[in-house]
């Protein structure tokens, strides 16, 4: 077995949709990374339908883990450990990866490794920074994890080099932010995935058109609510009449055959619409940036502030949330850290990256590893 500081790990990652695989020396080097994306399977049915993403799973799993050795050089009999994620996410998608994980494992003789899908997206923001040879940020961190199935709140504080410990703050009581993208991308006749073509048009609307209320909740102030803007907008589409433009929409995609480009939605997309997704785009940021920094508040007030900010997830590729928040981290003096796109998005090299100080650890999941649905971050897998 390799020396621990040149551990080489094999992950994989089928929590949803997207089948991948990737080779991580050491928590932070990506020897590869490689996604193979269902989109096109439900774009058909404007979001993810579970058993389709299994069935996906289990057609991809066996190429893209073939492709990611191939692509890092190095042969699993070189690896020295497999990970894979096991919650929270889709039952039937966790066990295709899973049992493929235990297989290999079994094949090799090396240990098996079960990750949490959000400690993995934590682990991004980490293996972004070592893959460029950057230092970690400080800790303790406050942590905003978004995405189309998460939306959380977390503090992040580490005992040593290979102890991270986690705490929970707030969270999404209904929809997370990116299924309300999506969701409203549907209402409009936009089509799936929806979070980042919003995005994209938003800067040809007003953000100010359309005033949505701020989102209040009882209790913690730190948990998060996006069903009842996702209400707000389909009020503002019946009261404003553009149900028309959204069927044209449709009609003309239809016919089209294929997806549009960005330019194409554009020109479907009538001024009023433009609007409303600026200012749906704009109430979702401001939402997720003032619960942020409320948190840092919140524990700075309590004698324990926080030293970095992170944000990480798919929606963490949002352009307006990265401004935003970067605006807001540098007037406070905190450094906001982030990955690139390719580790935003569900993927493996951050599922190998989580698995590496457990492994540095001496943890082993074994033969009795089981798919959790509902893991919570702080559940030992």
């Amino acid at each position: 077995m390799n020396a621990m500081a040149g551990a080489l790990i094999l992950g994989l990652e089928t929590s949803c949709d997207e089948t991948a695989a990737a080779v991580v020396e050491a928590g932070r080097r990506i020897l590869s990374n490689v996604v193979l994306s269902q989109v096109p399977v439900h774009q058909l049915y404007g979001g993810v339908v579970p058993e389709l993403a299994s069935r996906e799973h289990l057609r991809g799993v066996v190429p893209i883990v073939r492709q990611a050795l191939e692509r890092a050089g190095r042969p699993l009999a070189q690896m020295d450990a497999v990970a894979v994620t096991c919650g929270p996410g889709l039952a039937g998608a966790l066990l295709v990866g899973i049992a493929y994980a235990k297989a290999l494992a079994g094949a090799a003789g090396i240990p098996l490794l079960g990750v949490n899908h959000l400690e993995g997206h934590l682990h991004a923001v980490l293996l972004e920074e070592r893959s460029q040879g950057r230092p970690d940020p400080s800790f303790p961190a406050v942590a905003l994890v978004v995405s189309g199935g998460h939306t959380q709140l977390m503090r992040l504080e580490r005992h040593g080099e290979h102890d991270f410990r986690y705490r929970l703050l707030g969270h999404t009581r209904d929809d997370a932010a990116g299924e309300a993208y999506d969701k409203v991308a549907k209402l409009l006749g936009l089509g799936y995935p929806g979070g980042p073509l919003l995005d994209q048009l938003s800067i040809h609307g007003n953000p100010e058109a359309v005033r949505f209320g701020r989102i209040h909740l009882k209790g913690n102030p730190l948990d998060f609510s996006f069903s009842g803007l996702k209400t707000a907008v389909l009020r503002h589409v019946q009261a404003a009449g553009l149900e028309s433009g959204i069927a044209t929409r449709r009609r003309a995609v239809a016919e089209l055959g294929r997806a549009p480009s960005l330019h194409e939605w554009g020109l479907l997309c009538e001024p009023a619409t433009l609007d409303l997704i600026a200012s749906f785009q704009a109430a979702v940021v401001a939402d997720l940036a003032q619960r942020t920094f409320a948190a840092v508040e919140q524990l700075t007030a309590a004698g324990d502030p926080p030293a970095s900010l992170f944000l990480t997830g798919g929606v963490a590729a949002n352009r307006a949330l990265r401004r935003r928040l970067q605006a807001e981290a540098d007037r406070r003096g905190l450094g906001l850290f982030a990955p690139a796109l390719a580790l935003c998005t569900d993927n493996a090299a951050m599922i190998a990256a989580a698995a590496y100080p457990r492994f540095c650890r001496g943890e082993r999941a074994g033969a009795a590893l089981a798919a959790s649905p509902q893991l919570a971050l702080d559940a030992a897998p």
